[in-house]
């Protein structure tokens, strides 16, 4: 398995590899890969000739009072398991390499990003499309790679993709989760044993919420209630949003048809995490 750090020197190799017609898979990550990062890699290398998996921690995504400094950054296991689940190529380069000298760019999003971890995390997408913009950029690939657990960025990554008439195909892979319904978190390393298990009050009221509408509710509202109601039972777990909303617009609902989305976020001591649940209404 190859490391690349350089920037020029990843995008040399990847315009090679275009030119001998090789189908490049490409695993975004900012590392601390988790068995559903070894999902996606796994994926890509049963389609493609080729499989590039990005660690960077990306300082753009993150707020001022967020967890930077504390990202778990293990990167030689990083390097042992991703080779495991069929990486070719690790590119790992620098913010400098990324953000060199006097770099101003960014990349708008628009309103996928206003709502949710956008109005919570303010800037935070901003700083997802410019770095995935330029890892596209640099690898060239012909499909990339992401979990729905993450499901806001994934819809923001994949309208940057048709808006910007990239010629990328994204595949969204569903989300892996730990036995007790925790969705897979590089942030669930920070989470001791009775955490893990309030945490996982999120998962349990957006499977409720499931529940009630495959029951028959279309009240966006009484579905809320009840998943606001599951997530605060347990002490210590302090919520930031839950809600229902279209699954391709992301805007609340009031009534429900077609296919929406559960979302949440919630905190667990220090610890930020979020999941989501897709639901195709009767």
């Amino acid at each position: 398995m190859l490391v690349i750090r350089s920037a020029a020197r990843m995008a040399a190799l990847a315009r090679r590899l275009a030119r001998q017609g090789k189908r490049i898979g490409f695993v975004p990550t900012m590392g601390a890969l988790h068995e559903g990062h070894l999902s996606l890699i796994r994926a890509a290398a049963a389609r493609h000739d080729v499989v590039i998996v990005s660690i960077f921690v990306n300082p753009l995504q993150f707020g001022p009072r967020e967890d930077f400094a504390r990202y778990p950054r293990p990167f030689r296991r990083d390097l042992r398991v991703a080779r495991a689940a069929g990486a070719d190529i690790i590119f790992a380069p620098s913010a400098r390499e990324l953000y060199p000298g006097g770099f101003q760019t960014a990349v708008e999003v628009g309103p996928l990003a206003r709502r949710w971890e956008g109005r919570v995390r303010p800037g935070h997408f901003r700083g997802v499309a410019t770095v995935v913009a330029i890892l596209f950029e640099l690898t060239r690939p012909t499909s990339a790679y992401v979990g729905q657990k993450d499901y806001q960025q994934a819809l923001i990554i994949r309208r940057l993709i048709r808006d910007l008439r990239l010629p990328i195909r994204l595949r969204i892979l569903p989300t892996v989760r730990e036995p007790g319904g925790l969705a897979m978190s590089s942030r669930n390393a920070s989470l001791s044993a009775t955490a893990r298990r309030r945490a996982a009050a999120l998962y349990r009221a957006l499977r409720a919420g499931r529940d009630r509408i495959r029951a028959g509710e279309r009240r966006a509202d009484h579905v809320v209630a009840l998943m606001r109601r599951l997530i605060r039972a347990p002490r210590l777990v302090r919520l930031d949003y839950v809600a229902v909303v279209d699954g391709s617009t992301l805007e609340p609902l009031r009534r429900l048809r077609g296919r929406v989305a559960l979302v949440g976020a919630v905190r667990v001591g220090r610890t930020r995490l979020i999941d989501n649940i897709l639901v195709d209404v009767p």
